[in-house]
This record gives C-alpha cells, sequence and structure tokens, in this order.
C-alpha cells in the first residue's frame, strides 16, 4: 500500500514512468549532478523545551550561544505550533504534514510488547512520511533520539517509515529515564544496563550519520530528548550551574527520580543541547556543506512541568499561558528557528503562522516534489527565502485526548477552546483574540456569541473519525 502512494506520487511530480534522475531516463541528469543542488536537511527536536528557555527568545539565566547565533544567522519565527501537546502525535504530524483532526496518532497511546516493555501505537504502514519522501530523492535518512510511533517488529518502527538508520528510544516511557536499561539500533535492542547516559551515545550517533554522509544529501531527525524529565545530567555538565540559583529538592515520585538541585540540572540539560548545535555547526563547517544545509530547531511542545522543574522560575513559556498538556500557548507555541545560509538572510524575524504540519509540504517545495494530496500544511519555503508568494493559514486544529478532552482552533487572530469535550454537561468554551491578548488572560466567549458560533461549525468539520480517538457524546 505505501509503496504505492509512494510511487503514485513519482508518477504524478514527473508525468513520466521512469524514476527522475536516474541516469537512464530520457532528458534527466545524473543522480550526482541534482544530488549537487539538494541541501541536507538536519531537524533538531527537543523534548518539552519552553519557547522562553533560549536567549533569542528572552531567557537570561540559561546561556544557549549556539542556538542564538543559529538564529542570528538564520530566521527565528514568532508564532509557530508544534502538531500537538504531547509527545506521540506532536511527532505524527509533524512526520506525515497532518493536524491532530486527521493524523493517525493523536495522543500518547500504548502497548506491551512481548519483550516485557511498553512501546506507542504503531504509524501505519499507509501513512506517508518525509522521510519516505525523501527518499525518493536518494537521501540518506535517519531519525536518532526518540521515536514513540512504534515499537519492535511494528509497522511503525523507523526502518518501516522512511528512514534507512535508527538509534535511540522507540518508546517515549522508556525515554524518561537517561540511564535506561536498552537502546535499539535500527530493530535490534543495544544494552546499557542502567551505565551509559543516553543523551551522549544519541549525539555521538547522531554526529557519526553527519561524517558519514557528508558526500550525499542527508536527512537528519535529531529527535532528542532533553531537557524532558527525569531531571539528570552527568556532573561534568553542570558548568557554572552548581548552586547557582535557588534550590528545592525534588524527592522523587511516579517514574521521576530524586533531584538536589532540578534549577541547575534543567538549565544544565538545555545548555547540553547549545553544545550540540555548536558541534553540528562545526562538523558542517568542516566537511565545507554547512552553506547548503537547512538547520531547524524546535521543541515538540510547550515546557513540561515534570519531575521538580520549576518552568515559572526560569519563565519557560515567555509571555504565554500554559504548559505541557494545555491548549493555551504555552502548551504548543514552540521556538522555531531556521538557518540555510545560502538561502535565508541573516537575523530574519518571521510573524508568518506556520505549524509542524507543514514540514512534510516545505520539504516537498524544496525538493521539487509534489506533496500528498491528504497534507494539512503550506510550505513556507517561500518566507524563508523571500521568494514567491507566501500562503497563508485559513486556520489552525488542535485536539488531545486527556484532561476530559480538549480542542482548539484558531483563526483570524482568534482562538476558540473548548474543554471537557467528553463530558457535555461539563463542557467550556473559551475564546481569547491572541493578537491583542497573547497571555489569554481575557476570555470574552459571551462577548462575541456569534464568533464562537462561527468557531465551533469550523471546529468541527476539521476533524475525521478514528476508532482510536474519538469524543464521547
Amino acid at each position: 500500500m505505501k509503496q504505492n502512494l509512494i510511487m503514485n506520487s513519482k508518477i504524478i511530480t514527473t508525468g513520466l514512468l521512469c524514476i527522475p534522475f536516474m541516469s537512464g531516463c530520457q532528458g534527466g541528469v545524473t543522480a550526482q549532478k541534482q544530488n549537487d543542488k539538494l541541501p541536507n536537511i538536519i531537524y533538531i527536536l527537543a523534548d518539552d523545551l519552553g519557547i522562553g528557555d533560549l536567549g533569542c527568545y528572552g531567557q537570561k539565566k540559561i546561556m544557549t550561544p549556539a542556538i542564538d547565533q543559529l538564529a542570528e544567522n538564520g530566521m527565528r519565527f514568532t508564532q509557530h505550533y508544534s502538531g500537538s501537546t504531547v509527545s506521540a502525535p506532536s511527532r505524527c504530524a509533524l512526520l506525515t504534514g497532518k493536524h491532530t483532526g486527521h493524523t493517525y496518532i493523536r495522543g500518547n497511546k500504548g502497548y506491551k510488547h512481548t519483550d516485557g516493555y511498553s512501546y506507542d501505537l504503531p504509524l501505519a504502514d499507509e501513512e506517508l512520511t518525509v522521510g519516505e519522501i525523501l527518499k525518493q530523492k536518494d537521501y540518506a535518512t535517519a531519525c536518532i533520539g526518540k521515536w514513540g510511533l512504534g515499537g519492535p517488529d511494528s509497522e511503525g518502527r523507523p526502518n518501516n517509515q522512511g528512514f534507512d538508520y535508527f538509534f535511540g528510544y522507540l518508546g517515549q516511557g522508556n525515554a524518561h529515564h537517561y540511564y535506561p536499561e536498552q537502546l535499539f539500533e535500527n530493530n535490534t535492542a543495544i544494552k546499557l544496563n542502567k551505565k551509559i547516559y543516553s543523551h551522549d551515545l544519541i549525539a555521538e550517533k547522531a554526529m557519526n550519520f553527519i561524517n558519514n554522509n557528508a558526500e550525499r544529501p542527508f536527512f537528519l531527525y535529531f529527535s532528542i530528548t532533553l531537557p524532558h524529565a527525569e531531571l539528570v545530567v552527568p556532573e561534568a555538565d553542570r558548568l557554572g550551574y552548581t548552586d547557582k540559583f535557588p534550590e528545592t529538592p525534588f524527592l522523587g515520585r511516579g517514574s521521576y527520580g530524586s533531584q538536589e538541585q532540578p534549577h541547575a540540572t534543567y538549565a544544565a540539560m538545555v545548555t547540553k543541547i547549545d553544545r550540540n548545535v555548536a558541534q553540528i555547526v562545526n562538523i558542517l563547517k568542516e566537511k565545507g556543506i554547512y552553506d547548503n544545509t537547512i538547520i531547524i530547531f524546535t521543541s515538540d511542545n510547550g515546557v513540561h512541568h515534570e519531575g521538580g522543574h520549576d518552568p515559572d522560575f526560569f519563565n519557560s513559556n515567555g509571555p504565554f499561558r500554559g504548559y505541557k498538556r494545555d491548549l493555551y500557548e504555552g502548551g504548543i507555541r514552540t521556538p522555531f528557528i531556521v538557518s540555510w545560509p545560502s538561502r535565508i538572510a541573516k537575523g530574519s524575524i518571521s510573524y508568518h503562522i506556520s505549524a509542524f504540519w507543514d514540514f512534510l509540504p516545505t520539504v516537498c517545495d524544496i525538493i521539487e516534489e509534489t506533496p500528498p494530496a491528504d497534507t494539512d500544511g503550506i510550505s513556507f519555503l517561500p518566507e524563508l527565502t523571500g521568494k514567491g508568494k507566501q500562503k497563508q493559514h485559513q486556520s489552525l486544529y488542535f485536539e488531545f485526548h486527556e484532561g476530559g478532552g480538549k480542542q482548539a482552533i484558531l483563526k483570524d487572530g482568534w482562538k476558540l477552546i473548548r474543554l471537557q469535550v467528553n463530558n457535555p454537561q461539563k463542557t467550556k468554551l473559551e475564546l481569547y483574540n491572541y493578537f491583542n491578548d497573547p497571555g489569554e488572560v481575557a476570555n470574552v466567549a459571551k462577548q462575541y456569541p456569534d464568533r464562537v458560533k462561527e468557531l465551533q461549525v469550523l471546529m468541527d468539520a476539521q476533524r475525521t473519525s478514528n476508532e482510536n480517538w474519538e469524543f464521547k457524546k
């Protein structure tokens, strides 16, 4: 099924039955000549990082010089949205170009494998991913870090979803621990026996992938687990943060261990990400491929409030209300930085409204492939390069299946949030003008009943039925 979708996409794109850029196609060019023009793509996805945790978005206590420099050398978006307010559906939206009214995965839902570990609901085989689209142009592809869209032997595992190579956590539950029992390399469990700090190994694999594929176009989906709880970092990585902040020790509970200095540890985890960004940039420059490499930096959802982290201390969500698991801006608005030295003007600021599901059509635009007809996204390539007319979203839709069920829709500066969707007698509607009230302080639903009705109709039209993700009626 999936192979047919990919082949159909190729036929639509080229209008030919021969695969483009193969030397045997009439009028074509060699793969090597085409590859010289294709940019490398590195998508760095932090886990639960708040928009306010970076210096370029206003952070004062945590040092992020490399990420700030990335913004200085590229474009910083001010209104970019994650795919969801938690991990799995957000990643599904990113990779498949669909919002959560249409995605196959719309929440964190798992199963227990025969190996005794829990994994996440597998992404269906028929879903077409960014990785598979890039494979059409002979990109080397890797997902290194956290997957969260299917366990070993499942149709959803990365090697079945367009990635030549995978290393990291297949299941996100196991990713709550930085000294895990095991990680996976492709479909093989690599036993670590709680003796190795996982992120160091994950970062090493990512750097190796860049080094080993510098001579051909590559796509690295670097989906790191930092700074998700639990809060733990090797002592050598604390740098100047030890004893720098006032601390309230966190006494471990649930799946998270204790932490004597949660503030210092969280700050050190963010700065550790920053050092990885510096490593990546240095390797690209050493290999002579920096100018033609697109580096994207973002987070999978808003900042977490778990494992002892105090987001208010760092102003982690900036001026926005809410955290991870909320559909307020603090739960879904994320940092978004794009560097592409040969194409993006330095120090650019974008007010374009964009979301995770725009990544797939943007990639298609870059490599001149026709995006799937069922994408909800629009390419933001014109915004990046300043060439062509940038299309705009008519609306953005979100749904979430925890906390009684939540939905949100954004349109023309207005945002309607529907809470307790699964409890009709308790369902509540909140309306905000996010241009004039970005902190979502004033619920004006009673003042603008016609606007509420309009947005409710639009909201209801945004979703398709899915047996795993139904709201109660």
